[in-house]
Order: structure tokens, then C-alpha cells, then sequence
């Protein structure tokens, strides 16, 4: 398989990332989340989302076809100092076990390059992404958050620590 990451550059590339958010949650999120909340998460809404926030995301595409995306940037509160976050990492269930997520996850360390840590939040029971988070250095810090998902849902913060203390 021959992909790259790139910045998204066209109007297709963009639907292609909103159509691979729409996708992934699919995947990634029936059981895990109101089945009304995910049923209301469309292809078009996510496009719209994808068209919305092109800054600071990056895609992996294969060929013609964007199969994965990560959104990056500073952490969005203070609770943390000097942080990046990614935002958001989704890869299409056919591509995994591909090294697609790994070589997002690079791209995004490396624009994130001045932090000195970078955070990142995963639904509780997501055991596929967490497990992902922890072979790539993530680690829990014991921070939670409730998000509304259709109905609450607990979000918990990795963090991955690029000098140790």
C-alpha cells in the first residue's frame, strides 16, 4: 500500500476527512455511544464539521481516497502548561493494523514539536484507542471529564510526556 500524509488542500480531500469522521464514528462508536446521538452524526454533518476546521489537521490518503485524519494544536484549557493536544484521530477500520495511525501520530508530534507534552482525551471503553494511545507513550493522569454523547459520557486524559521528570 502506497499512502501519504499531507494537508488537506481540496474541497474533495476535505469531504474525504468529513466522510472518514462520519465513518469511523460508525465504527468506532455504536455501543459507546446513544445510538440517536451517533444516528444524527451524518455524512453531511461531518463534511460540514470537515469544512469547518481545515486548520491544523492533517490526512493520510491512499491514492485518491483519504483514509484517515488527526486534528492538533494547543491544548484548549489551562490546566495543563506547556501542551499540545491532538484533537482527534481517526483512521477507517479497513486500514488499520496499516501503520496509518502511527505515521498520523508522527506528523502530528512533529507540528507540535515545541511542546513539552502533548495531551489527548479517549472515550472510556474505547479499549482499541486506548490501547493505541499506550503502545504510542500516552499514559492516564487521573483526569476525567463528563461530555454529552446524546447522554453523558466520561471522557479520560492521556498525556505523553516527551521529557521524563
Amino acid at each position: 500500500m502506497n499512502y501519504s500524509i499531507k494537508s488537506m488542500q481540496t474541497a474533495s480531500e476535505i469531504d474525504g476527512k468529513g466522510y472518514v469522521h462520519y465513518k469511523a464514528w460508525q465504527e468506532t462508536y455504536t455501543g459507546l455511544v446513544d445510538a440517536e446521538y451517533l444516528q444524527a452524526m451524518t455524512e453531511e454533518k461531518c463534511k460540514e464539521i470537515a469544512h469547518q476546521w481545515i486548520d491544523n489537521v492533517l490526512i493520510a490518503k491512499d491514492g485518491d481516497k483519504v483514509v484517515g485524519f488527526v486534528g492538533y494544536g494547543k491544548y484548549r484549557d489551562d490546566t495543563l502548561t506547556d501542551c499540545g493536544e491532538v484533537y482527534s484521530i481517526y483512521v477507517l477500520a479497513d486500514y488499520h493494523g496499516k501503520k496509518i495511525g502511527y505515521s498520523l501520530m508522527n506528523a502530528a508530534f512533529e507540528k507540535l514539536a515545541p511542546y513539552s507534552k502533548i495531551a489527548i482525551w479517549v472515550l472510556k471503553g474505547n479499549e482499541h484507542a486506548i490501547r493505541f494511545y499506550e503502545k504510542y507513550g500516552f499514559r492516564f493522569d487521573g483526569t476525567e471529564q463528563e461530555i454529552m454523547l446524546g447522554t453523558p459520557r466520561t471522557e479520560l486524559r492521556m498525556v505523553f510526556n516527551k521529557i521524563s521528570d
